[in-house]
């Protein structure tokens, strides 16, 4: 039996709801030229936080028991998960302590900080974060939360699907971004429930690419450290329990570089008027590069918008003939 299934992400769906944005569904009729489909964008990057990610921190936080939530909660993550720990920590009265590493975004950084959390900062050439937050959560009492291979972490990333399917209808594929595969996992798992025809397709960096090895090899793969400017795909590889429900629940993946990448956010600031993390854009960026040549509805999950000044100053300075 799988570890987490669409009724899973049906209780997800209403256990967040009181707290969760229910983000909109952006549109754009240049956008549909272009690439030649229906696209309904799923803007995360209005979420809680600037993330989906904070779907799946409350989901999990809020389900811990009176005793696990006073002793407090222990994480490792680049950033996005981080802060949605660290929010879902101030709205739960739970002590929330991130192990994080010294090169994540200062934006991401200061903003877990300011949401109430302890950061604790290591350098990853040199210390594995795992080993870092088990180490913590033995000496402390701590109950971690991974940023993705966790049932309920899944489950709460998957209603962002569910909702832009509620939102739209069903639809003929559906792209979403992958770093773990909490997002992908969760979201293919509410796709299979909700649009039982829809086409599940991961999208990663070219330079990261592990979850795309993983799923056409069926041995879980790892890159570590991976370069790319889409810093929350710099996980090294899937999860125990990502990859499965990947590969029961994903059709296919795709790949972009890091110019399609920074295209696809300069695209979103100028033509969409919105802020995304290069993270958050590469399902679009998929389909303006024509990585993913998709027909019909087309679902993006925009997965987050957490980007500091430095990086996007230097995307938008950038430019190329396809902009």
């Amino acid at each position: 039996m799988s570890l987490v299934t669409y009724a899973d992400v049906v209780s997800a769906a209403a256990q967040i709801a009181p707290v969760a944005h229910r983000t909109p569904v952006i549109t754009s009729h240049t956008l549909d030229e272009r690439v030649g489909a229906n696209v309904f964008l799923k803007c995360e990057n209005l979420q809680r936080m600037g993330a989906f990610k904070f779907r799946g921190a409350y989901n999990a936080m809020s389900r811990l028991s009176d005793a696990e939530k006073a002793r407090g909660v222990i994480t490792f993550s680049s950033g996005n998960h981080a802060q949605a720990i660290a929010l879902s920590g101030k709205l739960l009265g739970v002590k929330t302590v991130v192990v994080m590493p010294d090169n994540a975004p200062i934006i991401k950084r200061e903003a877990t900080k300011g949401y109430g959390a302890e950061v604790v900062q290591y350098n990853p050439s040199e210390a594995d974060r795992k080993v870092l937050a088990e180490d913590l959560a033995k000496k402390y009492g701590y109950t971690i939360i991974p940023p993705f291979d966790h049932p309920h972490v899944i489950a709460g990333q998957g209603t962002s699907a569910l909702e832009l399917i509620q939102d739209v209808g069903e639809l003929d594929t559906l792209l979403v971004c992958v770093g773990g595969g909490g997002l992908l996992s969760g979201c293919a798992i509410a796709a299979r429930g909700a649009s039982p025809k829809c086409k599940v397709i991961g999208i990663e960096p070219e330079i990261a690419a592990d979850a795309t090895e993983s799923f056409r090899s069926k041995k879980l793969t790892t890159i570590p450290y991976p370069h790319t400017i889409a810093d929350g795909t710099r996980t090294v590889s899937l999860g125990d329990i990502t990859f499965p429900l990947i590969l029961d629940n994903v059709d296919d993946f795709a790949t972009v570089s890091e110019q399609a990448i920074k295209a696809a956010v300069r695209f979103a600031f100028f033509r969409l008027k919105l802020v995304m993390e290069p993270s958050g854009v590469l399902g679009l960026a998929a389909l303006l590069s024509g990585a993913v040549k998709a027909t019909g509805k087309v679902g993006v999950i925009i997965s987050g918008g957490n980007i500091d000044a430095p990086t996007m100053s230097l995307i938008l300075s950038e430019s190329d003939a396809n902009d």
